[in-house]
C-alpha cells in the first residue's frame, strides 16, 4: 500500500471530491474542517463538519453553505457536528443574528442541527440556537438519523 503524509492525503481526497463533482455534481465545497454537498435525492443540502472550528472556519464554512442553499434553490439543512470537537463560541451570535436570518432570507425553512458529543462544542451549537431570536429555524438533535427523518418529513 501507498504511503502518505497528511498533506498527500488531503490533496488525493480533494481530487477525489472534485472527480465526484464533474461525475454527478454532488459536492459543493471541501476543506479539512468541512464538507458540503446537495443530496438530489433527498433535496437537503448537507454539512459534516469535523474537528476543532475556528471563529474564521466557522464562518467560512457558513458563507459557503450560504452560497450552495442558494445555489441549488434549497430548503432544508442537514448540519452535522457529530465530529467536531471544542469549543467556537467567538462565531455563535454571528450565526444566530447575521447568517441565519440571511439563510432564512435565501428561502431554508428547516435546518437540522446535530449535537457533537463533546460539551464544548454542544455548547457552542447551543448558542447558536439562543441567539436565533424569533427567526428560529433551527432543530436539535442527539444523532444523524434522528435529524434525517425530520428533515424527511418536512414538505
Amino acid at each position: 500500500m501507498k504511503e502518505f503524509n497528511k498533506y498527500q492525503l488531503q490533496e488525493e481526497l480533494k481530487k477525489a471530491l472534485h472527480s465526484r463533482n464533474q461525475e454527478n455534481s454532488k459536492y459543493f465545497f471541501y476543506q479539512d474542517f468541512v464538507t458540503i454537498e446537495y443530496n438530489d435525492q433527498c433535496e437537503w443540502l448537507y454539512a459534516d463538519w469535523k474537528g476543532y472550528q475556528t471563529e474564521y472556519s466557522v464562518k467560512e464554512g457558513c458563507e459557503k453553505m450560504l452560497e450552495a442553499s442558494k445555489l441549488f434553490n434549497c430548503s432544508k439543512i442537514l448540519n452535522d457536528n457529530t465530529n467536531t470537537v471544542g469549543i467556537w463560541t467567538p462565531a455563535f451570535k454571528w450565526m444566530g443574528t447575521n447568517w441565519l436570518p440571511s439563510m432564512a432570507e435565501a428561502g431554508v425553512k428547516f435546518f437540522a442541527l446535530v449535537y457533537s458529543s463533546s460539551d464544548m462544542s454542544r455548547l457552542s451549537a447551543g448558542g447558536v440556537v439562543g441567539a436565533t431570536g424569533s427567526s428560529n429555524i433551527v432543530q436539535t438533535f442527539e444523532n444523524l438519523e434522528s435529524a434525517e427523518t425530520w428533515l424527511n418529513e418536512q414538505k
